[in-house]
């Protein structure tokens, strides 16, 4: 029998706030977590954090579950790789799986920070092999460094599926699509816009049919949904991927709670199925609090602050002290937290068990983007997202995040000194930096990179813009690095381009064929194209492409695709030349030799 003042079931973020506060005054506390290591989610999460910087904004995930496990102390102890199978009346039993042993604990309180499991969708051979949810992807992806699959089909457009397409574009994956069932995308448009940049397509009003394969997944079907979201026939699109990663939501892991007779109400605004609690996270059951995503599916951010209330509640409890203020002041965190739009449905949820309210921010964008010539950041976030890096990091105050941290970011530009700190510090990559005219014919953009290999000063790129396209040829001029790995690189553009560019990718080796009949590579034809040869029969003529013993048939279409996205144009409009004969070619000898037959 193990006996402790707390008990906190689950490890990740809320679970060791709980801890850390409830400790800090002297309770003693047991931490059992099934993991291989303290953190939960967080400890796969490699993208930086939104909120203000005392809820660890503009750090990542991984890194804030190293800060939290260092402020545990000598009154917390740790079962890792341990499972809470039953909560009893009075007993919780574990079972130990290292050891292969059951222990009894009793507790004088229970914090309960179970956390949520993925929610799975129902299609044809969702069951082969290739098919994993999206923190199944993340685990293997960022914790045990095992890359699951090449290229990806994700489905689902909340934060998870956003955040996940990024991390397997850095992970050196491909993403075929990202797949929504709804008319808009369900994450915040900062995370979008980062995928869309690589040229990820998002397929609105599209969920997957049936995963291809046999013995494990080689394609996927995907289908568009009509206004009930069921399948339209004939709309049917496959995509050549070896990995389906679904990201369609998270449900509440409620099982403990019921088995220690809380409530359990059913709040699709929350996630389903969750425990009744008030707002200092204690539920009916006098002894038992939650927190987290057991509490409702939210953000970690929520999930810290809640697990403080509850570990700060507790110790109140039986420590016999006055903690009303702090716990008042981490409420009034959560009432910010959730005053903006994102937070609206699970206001609705919360209201069920308690009166919400929110604090007012503002909504308008600013439209000035600054002194033509000047050195100077662009401020893309226009959603309402708790978040405020850009203006605790901006040495001069020259970047306000009124009235609250939902608010827009605003600039002036009289006070910006342009060193880019902003840039580096946004956890959404939605600050770039430019300049008009930094040399004569040329502009200067400065653009948050976050993938390997970082390319060399000098070294010529392909300039993209907010969706991945073509713009023009830049040259790398300089990179600034970071310790945090949100690296700035100078890029030179021509004149007229900077708000345009927002990306950029390595151009392809030399050895890149287009053309192999007369040895013309990719980076030849896009020269050529930047030298003004934009008609394909002006390629042919220059380059010699499609000349060859195919006389076409291979690199025709290749190069017609190459010129339509770098013109913005259909292939329809660019071969407006004529099929000559002969179609393969022919020997003058057998020509000479047929006509002397005819003779």
């Amino acid at each position: 029998m193990v006996r402790t003042q707390l008990l906190v079931v689950g490890g990740g973020p809320a679970g060791l706030c709980g801890a850390i506060e409830a400790s800090k005054r002297g309770v003693e506390t047991l931490i059992v977590d099934e993991g291989v290591e303290l953190g939960g989610q967080l400890v796969k999460q490699t993208h930086k954090f939104f909120g203000h910087e005392g809820f660890y904004a503009s750090v990542r995930g991984f890194e804030i579950a190293k800060k939290l496990k260092d402020q545990l102390n000598e009154h917390v102890k740790i079962m890792l790789q341990t499972t809470v199978t039953g909560i009893y009346e009075d007993v919780v039993v574990l079972y130990d799986r290292q050891n292969d042993v059951t222990l009894e604990v009793q507790a004088d309180y229970i914090l309960l920070a179970t956390g949520a499991s993925e929610r799975f969708i129902q299609f044809e051979n969702n069951h082969l092999p290739g098919v994993y949810g999206a923190g199944a992807v993340q685990t293997l992806m960022n914790q045990f460094m095992v890359l699951p699959g090449k290229r990806f089909l994700m489905v689902g457009s909340g934060n998870i599926g956003l955040i996940v397409s990024y991390q397997l574009l850095q992970a050196g994956a491909e993403v075929a699509a990202i797949v929504e069932i709804a008319d808009k995308v369900g994450g915040y448009d900062v995370h979008l816009r980062k995928v869309k940049r690589f040229g990820i397509p998002i397929l609105l009003r599209h969920t997957i049919k049936k995963a291809l394969g046999q013995e494990r997944v080689t394609g996927a079907v995907v289908v568009q949904v009509d206004e009930n979201f069921q399948p339209i026939e004939g709309t049917e699109k496959e995509f050549a991927v070896d990995a389906i990663c679904i990201a369609t939501g998270l449900v509440p892991s409620v099982e403990l709670a019921a088995m220690a007779n809380v409530k359990i109400e059913y709040v699709p605004e929350l996630g389903g199925f969750v425990p009744y609690r008030d707002q200092n996270m204690r539920t009916n059951v006098e002894h038992v609090f939650i927190a987290g995503d057991l509490a409702g599916i939210e953000e970690a951010t929520t999930a810290m602050i809640e697990g403080r209330i509850a570990g700060l509640t507790i110790a109140q409890l039986i420590k016999e002290i006055d903690l009303s203020k702090e716990i008042e002041s981490l409420q009034n965190e959560l009432i910010e937290f959730r005053s903006g739009p994102f937070s609206e449905k699970v206001r609705r949820g919360l209201a069920k068990f308690f009166p919400q309210r929110v604090v007012e921010y503002s909504r308008e964008p600013q439209t000035d983007t600054g002194p033509i010539g000047k050195l100077r950041p662009v401020i893309e976030c226009y959603e309402n997202i708790p978040c405020n890096p850009c203006q605790t990091s901006c040495p001069t105050g020259a970047i306000e995040v009124p009235k609250n941290i939902n608010s827009l970011p605003r600039i002036d530009y009289e006070k910006c000194t342009g060193c880019g700190i902003c840039v580096s510090k946004c956890p959404g990559l939605a600050i770039f930096m430019v300049q008009e005219n930094v040399e004569p014919g040329f502009d200067l953009v400065i653009v948050p990179y976050e993938m390997l290999p970082l390319p060399e000063k000098g070294e010529r790129v392909i300039a993209l813009d907010r969706d991945g396209k073509y713009v023009c040829e830049a040259q790398v001029i300089k990179i600034v690095r970071f310790p945090h790995k949100t690296n700035l690189v100078h890029l030179k553009v021509p004149a007229g381009f900077a708000a345009q560019v927002r990306n950029f990718r390595v151009k392809q080796q030399e050895n890149v064929f287009v053309c192999k009949c007369e040895e013309v590579t990719l980076e030849e034809i896009e020269k050529a194209i930047d030298l003004g040869f934009t008609d394909y029969e002006e390629l042919r003529r220059y380059l010699r492409v499609g000349m060859g013993m195919c006389g076409g048939r291979t690199c025709r279409a290749s190069v017609l695709s190459i010129l339509s996205r770098r013109l913005g144009k259909s292939p329809e409009e660019l071969l407006k030349g004529h099929f000559r004969p002969p179609v393969m070619p022919t020997k003058f000898e057998s020509i000479l030799r047929g006509e002397s037959n005819e003779n």
